[in-house]
Formats: structure tokens, C-alpha cells, sequence
């Protein structure tokens, strides 16, 4: 039996063993090509771009003739008579039954057939204007799922570096508390040798404790970036993500000064713009609609009519068609007050996109230029920091050695320990402000592309 146990223990062992090997280590541009193609918004807009390109297909159908068939049947109660007989008298009674039913159309079963055609000949536009606005619905489409793809990859590119900087603050929380234990361990054997006091035991126990607690805020931190990263990914909540960049000590960052930028050319690439643009053609073409309604339309019609019964040739109770061609005109009187109002709401809708375009270029020119700042911003921290750990780790060598000499108290340590930690911290942060300054400039200049990251 106990053979048993163990044989299973060792079996689930190395079935753990194997799948915790066959993990997959995740790289920025695999995460970004997960979230490409779980994330609903996305697919929500490729559907919306086939429905505007079906939408004007069906609208480019209307420059042909529209072909439609109908029939009806109908059975009546009662024939008509052509002749009152009555008003004979009794005369009316002695005419023979076959003059009378001469007289008499059988109208009891009634049976119509028409097969028309419908040709547009002058719409006032409003065919042209409907399938221009169609095309553009279609290019909006199209670039409004761009304008959510560069949020998408922004949005994976911050998150996954996040959760790079939580790692590295992790290892360095796990290192800091590891080297206050074995301090408060050095102190007490101090203690009994009479060379530390009471109060340095308690000054270490303190600085161990706030050690602790940001410890377990950095795991908490770190599960929930985790976690909001799989979410963006597409992936089950409790997948188990390793990121290829989890072990890099030091991000491949340099600091780099930016003078200008071409605004005009983020202006061309914003995928913001071009929706708006797209936006005011549209409306431009609805007061062309609107136009078209408060002028005369003329259109070609056919028509091919079966009937039974028929008055083609008598009247007889068979099956007998005939055609009919001629122009259908129609001139609006009373709707040019009514249309009049409709194109002025068409043309302050055309205003109003116009005026969001107008803002929307003013924001992205402020955005680029704070996006600049912010990466020179970022390359001022990271030379400082760099700088600070440098001054950091110098000062924790002599505290260090100062301390194994007997010559600097407990106190002086912790304090140099201190800034150590704090200085590797704020390295950590200032590389990863630099990291996603970098990408946060790429996407106000419109060029945040999955190529044009991954060729970083």
C-alpha cells in the first residue's frame, strides 16, 4: 500500500514537473497578437466594416432597374349585370335566358398578374450621394478598428511592462526582506555578545516588518496585473502567464533628447482625424440627400399586366396580358418647407463634425508635444537614477563593511539598505517610464503598428 503512495506521489510528480515545463513563455509581440485575436471590440468592428461593405454593394444596385412581381385573386359573391331587366316590367321577363346572360360578366374568380420595371432616370442625386456615403461609412469602419487596434496594443504594451517592473520589485522586496532577517539574526547574536542594544533589535524588528508589508502589496500587486493582463489577452482567468522578459535585471533603454517632431505628419496618420473626416463627408452628402428630396425625380416605368377574366378582345374568362412602358414624374410642392428644414439640420450635423475635427486636431498637437516632453522628461529620470544607484550601492559597500568592522551602528545600515532599495526602485520605475514614453509618442504620431513594434 505504501508502495502504492509513493508510485502516485512520483507520478504527480513528474506529470506537474512536465506541464509546469510545457508552460509557454510569452513575448510582448505574442501577447499582442493573443489580445489581436480574442478581443471582442475588435471583432465587433471587423463585423461592422462587412455590413457597411455589404451596405454598399446593395447601395451601388440601385443604378439598375428594380424588377418586381405581384399577382392577387379574388373571388366575388356576385356577377355584374350590365342591364337592369326589371325596368322592362313583365316585358323584361319574356327576353330569353342567352340575352340575358350576354349581359351578364362572370366576375366570380379574378385572377391579376403584373410583372413591373422601374428605372431611375434622375434621382436629384440622391443615388450618387447614398453610395458615396457608403463608401465612406465603410472607410470610417476601417478606421475607426484602427484607432481601437493602436489603444489595444498601447493598452498590452503597458500592461505587459508593468508586470515586468512588479517582478523586478518583487525580487528586490523577497532580497530586502531576506537581508533584514539575517540582519536581525547578526543583531541578536550582537545582543548576546554585548556589542548591540535592545533598541537596535527593535529598530531592525520595525524596518522588517514595513518590509514585510510591502512585500505581500507587491505580490497582491503583481497577481492583479497578472490577471488584467491574461483578461487583455483573451486568455481563462487562471491561466498561469510567464513573460519572456520577467528576468531581464535591466530594460534595454537608453535616455535620448527629442528637439521636434513632425506634427503634420501625426496629423496625416491619426486614425481619430480620418474618422472625423470621414464623418463630415458623410453629412456633407446627407444635406445632398436632403437636397434631392426638394427636386423633381422622373423615373422609366414598364409594366406587363396579365388578367382573367380580360376586356382585351370582349369580355372572356381566359388569360390575356398586355404591356404598358412610359416616365413616372414627381414634383414635390408642399416638401420644399419641410426639406428646406431637413437639409439646414444636415448642415449644422456637418458643422458640428467639422468643429469635433478642429478640437480633435488641437488635442492630438498638444498630445504630441507632451508626448516629447514626457520621453525627454523620462530621459532626465533615468540618468538620475542611474546616478542614485550608482551613489546608492557605494554608500551600502562601506555601510556594509562598517558594520561587519563594528564601527557603524545597526541604525546606519538600515538607513543605507534603505536607500538602496528605494534607489534600485526608482531605476526600475524610471526604465519603464522610458519604455512606455516610447511607445506613448509612437502612438500619438500615429505609428503604433504590431510591425512597427516588433521590429523594436
Amino acid at each position: 500500500m505504501k508502495r502504492s503512495i509513493v508510485l502516485i506521489l512520483i507520478t504527480l510528480s513528474i506529470t506537474g514537473s512536465c506541464l509546469q515545463a510545457q508552460q509557454s513563455i510569452l513575448t510582448l509581440e505574442e501577447c499582442r497578437n493573443l489580445a489581436i485575436q480574442h478581443n471582442k471590440e475588435l471583432q465587433m468592428s471587423g463585423e461592422k466594416i462587412k455590413a457597411a461593405a455589404n451596405e454598399r454593394k446593395e447601395a451601388f444596385t440601385k443604378y439598375f432597374p428594380q424588377i418586381s412581381a405581384q399577382g392577387a385573386y379574388l373571388h366575388n359573391q356576385k356577377n355584374i349585370k350590365l342591364v337592369d331587366w326589371g325596368i322592362f316590367g313583365p316585358a323584361g321577363e319574356l327576353i330569353p335566358s342567352k340575352i340575358q346572360d350576354f349581359f351578364e360578366l362572370d366576375i366570380h374568380n379574378v385572377y391579376v398578374g403584373d410583372i413591373m420595371l422601374v428605372q431611375p432616370v434622375f434621382m436629384g442625386g440622391k443615388i450618387i450621394a447614398y453610395n458615396q456615403i457608403t463608401e465612406y461609412a465603410k472607410k470610417l469602419a476601417e478606421s475607426m478598428k484602427d484607432t481601437k487596434l493602436q489603444d489595444l496594443i498601447y493598452s498590452v504594451d503597458e500592461t505587459y511592462w508593468q508586470v515586468v517592473s512588479l517582478i523586478n520589485k518583487k525580487k528586490l522586496a523577497d532580497a530586502y526582506v531576506n537581508l533584514l532577517e539575517k540582519m536581525n539574526r547578526d543583531v541578536q547574536i550582537m545582543i548576546e555578545e554585548g556589542v548591540a542594544t535592545k533598541a537596535e533589535s527593535l529598530s531592525v524588528k520595525v524596518k522588517l516588518n514595513e518590509a514585510q508589508m510591502a512585500q505581500t502589496k507587491v505580490d497582491n500587486g503583481l497577481s492583479l496585473t497578472r490577471m488584467l493582463l491574461v483578461q487583455i489577452c483573451g486568455l481563462p482567468i487562471d491561466t498561469e502567464m510567464r513573460l519572456a522578459d520577467e528576468n531581464i535585471e535591466s530594460l534595454p533603454v537608453h535616455p535620448q533628447t527629442i528637439t521636434s517632431v513632425n506634427v503634420n505628419e501625426a496629423l496625416a496618420n491619426r486614425d481619430e482625424l480620418k474618422s472625423l473626416d470621414y464623418a463630415i463627408k458623410i453629412y456633407r452628402k446627407q444635406e445632398t440627400i436632403a437636397l434631392s428630396e426638394m427636386l423633381p425625380n422622373l423615373a422609366f416605368a414598364a409594366n406587363y399586366i396579365v388578367m382573367n377574366p380580360h376586356v382585351y378582345n370582349g369580355f372572356k374568362n381566359d388569360f390575356s396580358g398586355a404591356w404598358n412602358v412610359g416616365f413616372v414624374l414627381k414634383v414635390p410642392i408642399t416638401d420644399w418647407i419641410g426639406g428646406s428644414f431637413k437639409r439646414n439640420a444636415a448642415r449644422a450635423q456637418t458643422n458640428i463634425k467639422r468643429l469635433e475635427w478642429m478640437d480633435a486636431r488641437e488635442k492630438i498637437e498638444l498630445q504630441v508635444n507632451q508626448s516629447v516632453y514626457k520621453v525627454n522628461e523620462a530621459s532626465k529620470k533615468l540618468i538620475a537614477s542611474n546616478r542614485n544607484m550608482e551613489s546608492a550601492e557605494e554608500n551600502l559597500r562601506y555601510a556594509n563593511v562598517g558594520f561587519e568592522e563594528g564601527v557603524i551602528p545597526a541604525l546606519n545600515l538600515m538607513e543605507a539598505q534603505t536607500a538602496w532599495v528605494s534607489a534600485h526602485s526608482d531605476l526600475i520605475d524610471a526604465q519603464i517610464e522610458m519604455k512606455l514614453t516610447e511607445v506613448y509618442l509612437t502612438k500619438a504620431l500615429g505609428k503604433l503598428t504590431v510591425d512597427n513594434q516588433n521590429n523594436k
